[in-house]
């Protein structure tokens, strides 16, 4: 994908239509990578862990004052989640008719899944083992199925499954805060971690997909990512320190792209977008210090440093611009 520019995952406001012609009018021209856009101001449901919750086979869940939770019937939000998802596909079919290109489909990954939602006894999910195999696998299948009724809708998509994993570090090291407050929950066994990503890997590759995993720069665990083996990582760049960035080339050197994040979007209205020479030089300095050679960066994509829910919409266009110039300028660099 040379010369690549995407934004998965949320952007602001609530009307769906909007945001898919948003999308594809930006970023409908390949090699850039549009996205089935997630709006969480429409409310419970909308928001990336209720979509993800809603792909989930024969694991209803319902959201409760804490937030979401296995329940032994689908509640009321679970079915908003559900009718979302649906109106969304609709209204991507549409914008995306006739491209032939990637797609990405962003979600929650298994592990942050599971820190987040609760059991039916209150307690975060991830502390059973019972129920992170169920939700594992549910959640593998649910892909599955999620992967093949977007090829079905966009024939010529070729579909990438964005899977974030804010929690994954506090799950290995032990950092979850119990519900109480009071405690910690014990860490996940590594190899159950890496064992369970392989499984959602998997299933999205046998449906016809890749998986690019997205990461907490300062604590990516480098090691079991390259073990589990997606298509790609995306995490911020402007947080890597040199060690990560060896890491980065350990990856890209096993054939894993990298999804680089280094579009900062402006906290409030005033801030200018940065420049096209500011994006470039975020990835080309440090790419060209790890020794990386230059004609691998027109293999990287481009994304926004965060989700763009809480930007002002005039603002989104604007900041898909200059990602698209960036992504270009990234590509002529290559060739330095």
């Amino acid at each position: 994908m040379p010369g690549s520019a995407a934004a998965v995952g949320a952007l602001p406001g609530e009307d769906s239509r909007e945001a898919a012609r948003t999308v594809f009018g930006e970023l409908g021209d390949p090699p850039h990578v549009p996205h089935l856009p997630l709006l969480p101001a429409r409310g419970p449901g909308a928001d990336p862990l209720g979509r993800t919750a809603s792909l989930l086979v024969d694991l209803p869940v319902d959201r409760q004052p804490a937030g979401w939770r296995f329940v032994d019937a689908p509640g009321r939000d679970a079915a908003r989640a559900g009718a979302f998802l649906r109106a969304d596909l609709d209204e991507l079919a549409e914008a995306a008719d006739g491209w032939t290109g990637p797609l990405a489909l962003p979600v929650v990954g298994p592990w942050s899944l599971l820190a987040s939602v609760e059991l039916t006894r209150g307690e975060r999910s991830v502390s059973d083992h019972g129920a992170r195999r169920d939700v594992v696998a549910s959640l593998a299948e649910g892909l599955s199925r999620h992967v093949a009724d977007v090829r079905r809708l966009v024939p010529g998509a070729q579909v990438v499954v964005h899977v974030e994993e804010p929690s994954l570090a506090a799950v290995l090291a032990g950092r979850l805060p119990t519900q109480s407050g009071y405690g910690t929950l014990r860490a996940v066994d590594r190899a159950e971690v890496r064992d369970a990503l392989r499984d959602v890997v998997a299933a999205v590759r046998d449906a016809g997909a890749d998986t690019v995993l997205r990461l907490d720069p300062e604590e990516a665990p480098w090691a079991l990512v390259r073990e589990v083996g997606p298509a790609g990582v995306a995490l911020a760049v402007r947080d890597l320190g040199p060690a990560g960035w060896e890491s980065v080339a350990a990856c890209v050197e096993d054939g894993i792209r990298l999804w680089a994040a280094a579009l900062p979007v402006p906290d409030r209205p005033g801030l200018s977008v940065p420049t096209v020479a500011a994006v470039v030089d975020a990835v080309r300095q440090p790419w060209r210090r790890i020794g990386l050679p230059a004609t691998a960066l027109a293999d990287v994509v481009l994304l926004p440093a965060t989700g763009l829910a809480e930007a002002q919409p005039a603002l989104v266009r604007d900041l898909l611009t200059r990602l698209r110039a960036a992504a270009a300028a990234l590509e002529e660099a290559s060739g330095d």
